[in-house]
């Protein structure tokens, strides 16, 4: 069974294993693990979009049921992939979304760091969450097996061979260096910037922005301003010079040229810089250029899967969002309404 995004409905329906991208007008996306021709070992990322179009509902809209970024002890997070799994459950989750990180080059540390984890324990961690994802369709809840991937400008071959062979059914891009520094590491280290600098560090943000999508490796933009985590007064200052307007617009509009999801997400309300992935100004323009949306918590431990979803809710609808996306197998986006519940 595969999604088909038309000019005004979501169906429902058999397609051929290979659909064209005229075949529908709407987002595109390829099998994960797979290049436009369709072979594992020749990653390509998502096709381009075709364009965003109004959504006829088909079925009744319900609240945020779609999670898809989760972390577990693999990496960093503090659970296992059972424990998640059995959280983002209770919490009424349909769409289950693990997407851990992918190890990095040598050279790319926090100063606590987990790679040498990551790496160690991928393989049982992908084998844990195909397990589970058999054990959820049975009960009608769907598992997906994502990854969040660091660009790292100058290391798209690294990525690329990564992904190469690995059947993922959807692939994050984050961003969380500059360099060698993982910016989002140590408040201290934003301490020590001048202002200058930080507005230096954000511009730099959104021209990484700009050339992970162009580099055709990935299906959604993680939190799209992290960088403001430590530093959010000075980064509502950088937002009202020209500077930022041209580096924002030309970044939001790589990401929907690339046919990718932008994604919204709980996490910053967990952060110092208490405000959602990404900020108002943000939202603006993406819904302006006409980005689709995907939900996400970037929960870490058990507390968190769904974690202020009916805040996120309310805060998307607030731009005119009434559905968000998930990328799919079957080469298409598949739209989710959601309700807004009462405040």
């Amino acid at each position: 069974m595969r999604y088909l995004v038309t000019n005004s409905v979501v169906t429902r329906c058999l397609l051929p294993s290979a659909l064209p991208n005229e075949g529908a007008r709407g987002k595109s996306f390829p099998p994960a693990g797979a290049g436009l021709n369709g072979r594992k070992d020749d990653w390509t990322g998502p096709r381009r979009s075709l364009g965003r179009s109004p959504l006829n509902q088909c079925f009744p809209a319900s609240p945020v049921v779609v999670d898809l970024h989760m972390h577990t002890s693999c990496s960093h997070g503090t659970a296992d992939v059972e424990s998640m799994y059995l959280s983002a459950r209770s919490k009424g989750l349909a769409v289950i979304g693990f997407s851990e990180h992918s190890p990095r080059p040598d050279g790319f540390v926090y100063p606590s760091d987990y790679r040498e984890k990551l790496v160690r324990g991928l393989p049982d961690y992908l084998r844990e969450v195909r397990e589970i994802a058999r054990r959820g369709a049975a009960r009608g809840i769907e598992v997906l097996s994502g990854i969040e991937a660091d660009y790292l400008r100058g290391y798209e071959a690294y990525t690329r061979d990564f992904l190469c062979g690995r059947d993922f059914d959807y692939v994050i891009g984050g961003l969380h260096f500059q360099g060698t520094w993982g910016f989002d590491a140590d408040r201290a280290d934003w301490d020590r910037l001048s202002r200058r600098e930080r507005f230096g560090a954000y511009a730099r943000y959104y021209d990484d922005l700009t050339a992970m999508c162009e580099s055709g490796l990935f299906h959604i933009a993680a939190h799209p301003d992290l960088i403001k985590i430590f530093s959010i007064e000075d980064f509502k200052l950088w937002l009202d010079t020209d500077e930022a307007v041209s580096l924002l617009r030309r970044a939001l509009t790589a990401v929907r040229d690339a046919g990718m999801l932008l994604e919204v997400s709980s996490a910053g309300l967990r952060k110092p810089c208490r405000e959602i992935y990404p900020g108002p100004r943000i939202m603006t323009v993406a819904t302006e250029l006409g980005l689709d949306i995907a939900f996400a918590s970037d929960a870490h431990c058990v507390d968190t899967p769904a974690f202020a979803f009916a805040e996120l809710a309310r805060y998307a609808a607030s731009f005119g969002y009434t559905y968000s996306c998930i990328p799919t197998r079957g080469g298409q986006a598949r739209r989710m309404p959601f309700s807004v519940p009462s405040p």
